[in-house]
Order: C-alpha cells, then sequence, then structure tokens
C-alpha cells in the first residue's frame, strides 16, 4: 500500500483530495493507499446530508473567522484544526471480504484502528459505530464513502484539539450516540496521548503502507475545487 504524507495548503485542496484519490483509484489510475494530513488553521467540516443551520453556529464561525465546508463522507459534523491529525484510506471493495459492505466495512476498520492505537493499559473501544473513544470521551470520528470498485474511510485523531473552539462555533449535533449522554463537546471530547508520529507509525504497520510517495492526482483536486469544494453551493447544500 502507498503511504502519502501530504498537507496541502488549503482546506478545500485536502478535501478534495481525499476524494480526488478514490477517483483516480476508481479510475485505474491508483489502488490502495493510506495519507496523512495535519490543517493548518481551523475549519468547520459539515457531513454529507447536514444541515449547516442545525449543526454550527453561523455568527460564532464568522467572528472566529473559521470557514465552513461540506465533505462527501456520512457521519456528523467536526471542526478541524492545528492538533488534529486527519487519515484517509483507499481501499478496494472484494466480494466476500468485510470490505464488501458499509456495516462489515465499519467494524472491521474501526477495530483494526482500535488495536493498533489503542494505548497501554487503556484500550480504546469502538462506540457509535465510527467513532473511538479513550474512557468514555470521543478522541476520533471517522466516515466512509463507497464507489463501485473503491472505497474512502477517513477520519481525525483529536491530539491537541481546541475544545474551547469547538464549543464555541458547533451547536450540540442534531443526532448524537447513545453513549454521549448529551453532553457539551469540551466534556465529550478528549486528546489522545499520542504524538502525531507515533499515530502515523501505527497505522503504516496495521496498514502495511511501507511504499512513501507524494504523487497526487492534482488536476482531479483543482478540478473539484473548482466544480464543488471551492462553492458555497456545495458547502452549503443543506442550510
Amino acid at each position: 500500500m502507498r503511504c502519502l504524507d501530504v498537507t496541502l495548503p488549503t482546506a478545500a485542496e485536502n478535501l478534495a483530495c481525499d476524494e480526488a484519490l478514490l477517483e483516480a483509484a476508481e479510475a485505474g489510475e491508483g489502488g490502495a493507499a493510506l495519507r496523512f494530513w495535519e490543517p493548518r488553521d481551523p475549519f468547520v467540516v459539515l457531513g454529507y446530508t447536514n444541515h449547516a443551520s442545525l449543526e454550527i453556529d453561523a455568527p460564532a464561525c464568522v467572528a472566529a473567522g473559521v470557514p465552513v465546508y461540506r465533505r462527501i463522507s456520512g457521519g456528523g459534523t467536526v471542526l478541524q484544526g492545528p492538533g488534529c491529525l486527519n487519515y484517509a484510506l483507499i481501499l478496494p471493495i472484494q466480494p466476500g471480504t468485510p470490505l464488501a459492505g458499509i456495516a462489515t466495512t465499519n467494524a472491521f476498520i474501526m477495530q483494526r484502528l482500535a488495536q493498533a492505537l489503542s494505548p497501554p493499559h487503556q484500550p480504546l473501544r469502538v462506540r457509535g459505530f465510527t467513532d473511538l473513544t479513550l474512557g468514555d470521551r470521543k478522541c476520533s470520528g471517522n466516515a466512509q464513502r463507497r464507489r463501485q470498485r473503491f472505497l474512502l474511510f477517513h477520519g481525525a485523531f483529536l491530539l491537541d484539539a481546541d475544545f474551547a473552539l469547538i464549543q464555541r462555533c458547533l451547536r450540540p449535533p442534531s443526532r448524537q450516540p447513545d453513549y454521549r449522554r448529551h453532553r457539551p463537546h469540551h466534556a465529550f471530547l478528549t486528546n489522545l496521548p499520542w504524538p502525531a508520529s507515533r499515530v502515523k507509525a501505527a497505522l503504516r504497520h496495521a496498514w502495511q503502507a511501507a511504499a512513501d510517495t507524494r504523487e497526487l492526482p492534482r488536476e482531479r483536486i483543482a478540478r473539484l475545487i473548482a466544480e464543488k469544494y471551492g462553492l458555497p453551493a456545495w458547502n452549503l447544500k443543506y442550510p
């Protein structure tokens, strides 16, 4: 599996890159891959079907200079920024394997992530289908998008996240897993006590991603920004 440790300058480019890698694999121009990236500035990312008015405090985002984007995968709304480590897996969909279905993909990948990243004497748990928790607090959220031949499974690990800014910009989520128990963001989230380098090494080992490359589908990225991630019509398609 290829490993791409590449952070692009803007949020739009980084979000477009995940989709571009999926597109390229589907078109036979790339295969399985593991990508890492770390945001340089804060921004909000809505899940594919999330309504902005329900999930974010728009005036607070404007006051804080936090732009709003939308990703192609499901799940809830998050605030990205320094202290968040993102990963993306591009994997082939093979009949007769756990990756053949949505639920089995979730279970298979989340269990592998939990096993790879559990700190000594305090294992991570999979909660709410695609959350990782340390104790009863969430330290990672994850989601997937599927095509016919390949899937994208991506997420973020909180390592030094700004919980005050998260609390300021995000409303209580419109859909909550039972284990959250209506806790506010600052009481529900926690940081995983690992440096980014250790998380990357653990995931690379878990997925046997040994081939380093910086080759990206840049034409696809540019097109996706022009057609999607750079447009309010996409980012705020569900107001």
